[in-house]
């Protein structure tokens, strides 16, 4: 993988330049974590489309100040796919990741290929409690995220990478985007949304469980449902095989990759 930078926002390519020819991947990560989420995708991806997985404002190793709005950081991802001329761009993330990619993909500010929303929702009301745990003891609210995000049926270590970046970020950025959270509920704008959108859900996910992606499926034009099983929240560092099998399946089935 390659490491570079854009207007300040750190970012990983599988290979540089970009083949104008093929769809573009861009990883968005979860609230308070990095583009090390990705890092079994990128590897194993890397090989049949373009792949970007980059660290948000305030996050990783990208400067400035983490956002308090999904649509500030839609703003901020549609000015990177902009300024990098970025080819056929699919974005994928989870969690608040896959907020921002329904933002991108409702406002239809560029012409996205289609779009990958991996243990999400249209609405991701925040418990009350994550807000007073970020505020008196962030490193304890990252190991009870730790505790309750990752399936019983995992081995700690494949989350370790993602973990040890979230326990490096700043609270404040990770207050920011529980805040941004929040506020976040596009429920009546999904039928708008006219592009191939594949919804992976996973079967141990506490945090957004399977019935958001349910109810996304139900609700999106062009929507292809896949539950990973004895994966959480992480999924993508969980189960990095059938995550990454879903997604090539969907670009194969639905954006025509060969």
């Amino acid at each position: 993988m390659m490491e570079r930078t854009s207007d300040g926002l750190f970012y990983t390519a599988g290979h540089w330049p970009l083949d104008q020819a093929k769809p573009t991947l861009i990883f968005i990560h979860g609230s308070g974590g990095s583009h090390v989420l990705w890092d079994k995708q990128m590897d194993a991806l890397s090989a049949h489309v373009n792949t970007i997985a980059l660290d948000l404002p305030g996050h990783g190793r990208s400067q400035g100040d983490a956002l308090d709005t999904i649509a500030g950081y839609a703003g901020v991802l549609h000015h990177f796919i902009e300024a990098l001329k970025i080819p056929n761009p699919i974005p994928c993330g989870l969690s608040i990741g896959g907020a921002i990619t329904l933002q991108l993909l409702i406002e239809k500010k560029y012409d996205y290929t289609g779009g990958i929303l991996i243990n999400t929702g249209a609405r991701l009301k925040v418990m009350p409690m994550i807000f007073e745990t970020i505020r008196k003891d962030y490193r304890a609210s990252v190991e009870a995220t730790r505790l309750f995000a990752v399936s019983p049926k995992t081995d700690p270590q494949k989350v370790a990478p993602l973990i040890a970046a979230m326990h490096q970020c700043r609270s404040e950025s990770a207050l920011n985007d529980f805040l941004a959270c929040d506020a976040f509920d596009v429920m009546d704008q999904l039928a708008t949304i006219a592009m191939p959108v594949l919804v992976l859900t996973a079967e141990d996910d506490k945090l957004t469980p399977p019935k958001y992606g349910t109810y996304l499926t139900q609700q999106l034009p062009f929507a292809y449902m896949v539950q990973i099983p004895a994966a959480g929240h992480f999924s993508p560092l969980e189960k990095e095989t059938e995550v990454n099998l879903a997604i090539l399946d969907f670009l194969k089935q639905a954006i025509g990759l060969k």
